[in-house]
């Protein structure tokens, strides 16, 4: 009772997944992700285990065609839907005949859309076509292939939960977890467009959008951004007052202090002085 996407970057290599459903936190129940090899969903009345001895063939060179194959065979395993991609961009799905319809996956050139319990057979087309026509990065396209299918009708029951996760095509080390994006609405009633404002919201941390960051962020530390936002922009006379509304609350004053050595927050506590 659930829709989904997995893919692999061609650019970077990276590996993502965005699954959406009318079940309590399903990025708990649907991604087995893991760097440098591979991603797989396991929908539908699958057992839990699955994904991660999926993930397991796959650390060991099966390639997603025999690993589904197999589980399409394993009489335990019979009534899941499940899609598997490595780090190359090979693909395979299927969709078990205890999938309740509207049900199926379409495998593309790096990727895969799924679903089952669906409001109609449109879905996946949808979702296909927005993935495949989106262009950014691998998070945007993979969030505009779940939308197209919440936009279609998505699961038929309703909308719960959503999750989004990215990672690297290569092994994770002791420097680099590998993990690029990992963000999840586990009860909404709106999930999928809950997923979306938190992709923004991370895209503005990690590009240090103070702006976005002094309406968003918070609210303990939106008056930090927006001194940040218009010391970057040249607004002496906003910094400072941001400032002193930041050094206002109970222990930030030390906490600024502490952080003497950062250079952004150095910038701005000097239209203090």
């Amino acid at each position: 009772m659930t829709f989904s996407v997995i893919a692999r970057d061609p650019g970077t290599g990276d590996l993502g997944i965005a699954v959406s459903s009318c079940i309590l936190a399903v990025g708990r129940a649907v991604p087995t992700v893991r760097p440098g090899v591979g991603v797989v969903a396991v929908q539908a009345r699958s057992r839990r285990g699955l994904g991660t001895a999926l993930l397991a063939g796959l650390a060991q060179g099966t390639s997603p065609a025999d690993l589904v194959r197999h589980a399409s065979h394993a009489a335990e395993d019979v009534d899941r839907q499940i899609a598997v991609l490595d780090t190359a961009g090979q693909v395979a799905a299927d969709t078990g005949r205890g999938s309740l319809p509207a049900s199926g996956h379409l495998v593309g050139d790096g990727f895969s859309v799924q679903g089952n319990m669906l409001t109609s057979p449109e879905v996946l087309p949808a979702m296909s076509q927005a993935f495949t026509a989106t262009g950014g990065g691998l998070a945007d396209r993979l969030l505009a292939a779940l939308t197209a299918g919440q936009d279609a009708g998505g699961d038929l029951r309703g909308r719960q939960s959503a999750a989004l996760q990215v990672v690297s095509g290569t092994a994770a080390t002791d420097d680099d977890d590998g993990v690029r994006l990992d963000l999840r609405v586990d009860d909404s009633g709106d999930p999928v467009a809950q997923l979306r404002m938190l992709r923004n919201l991370q895209r503005a941390y990690d590009e240090r959008d103070y702006e976005t960051l002094a309406v968003f962020a918070p609210e303990g530390a939106r008056d930090l951004y927006a001194a940040l936002a218009a010391s970057r922009r040249g607004d002496r006379a906003a910094a400072r007052t941001a400032l002193e509304a930041v050094r206002t609350r109970p222990g930030w004053s030390t906490w600024l202090a502490s952080m003497a050595g950062d250079a952004r927050l150095a910038a701005v506590s000097r239209l203090l002085d």
